[in-house]
């Protein structure tokens, strides 16, 4: 049996850390489910760490459905939330409808992520509506870094503090299962967290979130572009990589592999 959104809330009641972790591959996938990770997020991240566009803003539907299917055929146990991408949510409520069940029902998620708090609260409420888990963001929510001017922290001013509070409430109040909190205050972190009744699931929001996520090439240390400042690289896979890479070539180029 997955883990359901009932067990995730329950991790909040009992004061039991939340772990969340991103995969984009069947394999990673496998191993990530197999430490008994509760939660993988099929994050729009992959548009930058898998595909090496500058932002998650190309990202399409088809290439989150098709990673999606891939990590769902890699776990048994963990609840794998898709994540929806840029402009599949924001025209309608139809749209978003349509693109959630997608998830579901093509790429066999059980659960969808979408970014923004009041703005998309009605099509929240529609969604779970329809039977449909969903995971809300706030804070630094990546879609939106055009209008940010970039990668900043956010909830910094009093005003802004308060507007995040008001998303988290009306997220909680749309029917999400948890919230992502990124790229905030530690201090705003634990305001949000004891003010709402679901999990606050934090990267970069302090250590008094219900949960932490990171996204999985940034623990490993296997993407080379840059390291967030809210990571903790566990090991640094692109040196490992590289040496293992050289020998082949060396070994080949000198005869020694094959041997007979």
């Amino acid at each position: 049996m997955r883990i359901t959104i009932n067990q995730i809330k329950a991790m909040k009641q009992r004061a039991e850390k939340i772990v969340m972790l991103t995969a984009y591959d069947y394999s990673t996938a496998r191993l990530v489910d197999e430490t008994g990770i509760p939660l993988i997020l099929v994050g729009d991240s992959l548009g930058m760490v898998v595909l090496g566009y500058e932002s998650t803003i190309p990202v399409t539907m088809e290439e989150m459905l098709h990673h999606t299917r891939a990590v769902v055929r890699g776990t048994k146990q963990a609840m794998v939330v898709g994540d929806m991408p840029f402009m599949t949510y924001h025209v309608s409520v139809e749209d978003a409808l349509r693109n959630a069940a997608r998830f579901i029902q093509e790429a066999g998620a059980q659960a969808v992520k979408l970014e923004g708090g009041v703005t998309v609260a009605e099509k929240v409420k529609r969604i779970v509506e329809c039977g449909i888990p969903v995971m809300g963001h706030i804070g630094l929510t990546p879609q939106s870094i055009h209008q940010f001017g970039g990668f900043k922290m956010q909830g910094k001013t009093p005003e802004a503090a308060a507007n995040l509070l008001a998303d988290a409430k009306a997220l909680e109040e749309a029917g999400v299962f948890a919230i992502v909190l990124e790229t905030i205050p530690a201090n705003l972190g634990r305001l949000i967290t004891d003010k709402v009744s679901i999990p606050t699931i934090g990267i970069g929001a302090g250590p008094a979130c219900d949960g932490q996520v990171q996204v999985i090439n940034d623990i490993l240390g296997s993407f080379a572009d840059f390291v967030p400042k809210h990571a903790k690289q566990y090991v640094k896979l692109t040196d490992i990589i590289s040496k293992a890479v050289s020998q082949y070539r060396d070994e080949v180029k000198d005869g020694t592999f094959p041997t007979e």
